[in-house]
This record gives C-alpha cells, sequence and structure tokens, in this order.
C-alpha cells in the first residue's frame, strides 16, 4: 500500500482539528502517540536483546510523546532512563513526570554516561515543529547519537533534520542517520531522505479526517498501534 505524506504546516493544522472537529485532547493524542513509539521500540528492542532503554526528550509535544512512551516500557519489562534536561512547566509534562518518577525510573543529566549503559535510544527531542538553530545542551546530544553505534529510534524526525528538507548539510545532526524512525499520524516528506527501518504510528485519524488532508489509513493489524512500512512505497 502506497502512503502519502504531510507537510509541516498540514501535520499542525491535522492536529488542531483532531482537537477541535476531532474531540480529542491534547492527552490522548499524547498517549497513544507514546504508546506507538512504545511499541516500535518492542518490536525494534525485544526484552531478549536487552532491557535497557535511553529515553531523550526535548521540551515540546516530541518530548511529552517520549514520557509517556517510557512509562509504557517500564510495564513491559524495559528498564527506561530518561534524560530530559529542559522540563516544561506545563502541568501535562509535569504529571507525566511525576508518573515516572513514581515507578522509580531514574532521571540523568549525564547524556554520554548513560549512552554508554543502554541497550537503545529513542530520540523524541525534536518533532515536526522544529526549526532554526539547536540549542544548549543538544548540540552535543545529537552529535552523540549521530557518532553512536547503538541503535536509535527517532520520534516523528530524526532531531536537527528539516521536515522538508531532510538531514542538515552543517551543525551537529550533520549526517544523523538513526536506525530506525517512527512517523506519527503519517509520514513526513523527510523520509525521502532516511534510510533506516520505518514505522507508522498513531492510530487516531478517521476516514473524514484522512480524506480532508490527502493521506492513506495505514494497515494496522489487530492490537498494533505501528506498521511497518518500506520508504519505497510513500507518495512522496
Amino acid at each position: 500500500m502506497a502512503l502519502r505524506t504531510i507537510s509541516a504546516k498540514n501535520a499542525a493544522a491535522l492536529d488542531k482539528d483532531l482537537m477541535s472537529a476531532g474531540a480529542f485532547s491534547i492527552d490522548q493524542l499524547m498517549e497513544l502517540a507514546g504508546l506507538s513509539v512504545s511499541q516500535a521500540v518492542f518490536k525494534l528492542q525485544p526484552l531478549s536483546k536487552g532491557k535497557r532503554i535511553l529515553v531523550a526528550c526535548g521540551p515540546g509535544n516530541n518530548g511529552g510523546d517520549g514520557l509517556v512512551a517510557a512509562r509504557h516500557l517500564w510495564q513491559y519489562g524495559y528498564q527506561p532512563t530518561m534524560y530530559y534536561p529542559k522540563q516544561s512547566k506545563n502541568e501535562l509534562y509535569q504529571r507525566l513526570t511525576k508518573q515516572l518518577k513514581d515507578l522509580n525510573i531514574p532521571f540523568t543529566e549525564d547524556f554520554d554516561a548513560a549512552l554508554k549503559q543502554t541497550d537503545h535510544v529513542v530520540d523524541a527531542i525534536f518533532g515536526f515543529s522544529f526549526s532554526g538553530e539547536v540549542r544548549e545542551p543538544f548540540p552535543k546530544v545529537i552529535e552523540a547519537l549521530r557518532d553512536t553505534k547503538i541503535p536509535v529510534l527517532a520520534v516523528d524526525a530524526p532531531s536537527s533534520w528539516n521536515i522538508e528538507g531532510g538531514p542538515p548539510e552543517s551543525g551537529p545532526g550533520k549526517g544523523f542517520q538513526p536506525s530506525a524512525l517512527i512517523s506519527l499520524t503519517a509520514p513526513k516528506p523527510l523520509v525521502k531522505w532516511f534510510k533506516g527501518r520505518h514505522f507508522i504510528g498513531g492510530r487516531f485519524l478517521n476516514t473524514e479526517m484522512a480524506e480532508k488532508y490527502g493521506l492513506d489509513l495505514p494497515p494496522y493489524e489487530g492490537l498494533d498501534q505501528v506498521v511497518e512500512v518500506n520508504v519505497e512505497g510513500l507518495k512522496l
């Protein structure tokens, strides 16, 4: 099945539509997105291959998806560690953070040390709304993700990539090519430059909303919140 991509502008408009005409709350959308991320990790990194998951979270919605994913991963039997240096004062993010702390999930400020003691990384730093320069403390983090041999799952976009234009030609993200990507709701145009395993996640679109934005509903199976697709099967 061929899947069409969605621009950053339309992705933002779609989110607004989901929370107005679609009657979803941001809590619901973030919960479903984070659940999808956790299922992608489960497919990429079975518990038998290593339980330690480092989740790097940015200050926005992408980071919120990472917080939710970590809670689900803990419930599956993984051992998540959180790198969340710019914690939001937003009440939703504070609640998600408290839920993790109530599970005694550790938070670290030393990304390099945590990276040396993990089996898999979730890059939930920057998503489809990212633009401009990468600000501290994230340049060194993205460089470390670029250089590590440990598998990395990027959430919606490899951090620092331009949603329309793909990987940056300079800066910390130059040469960053994570091993896997999960596109939430629909793939973004950047996937034409992506070379790893690619998942679609987030089962919150109805047929009418999909048609409005010219999107295809992925062939999710059973209880799955994710489906793996080949980049070759996308309508770019």
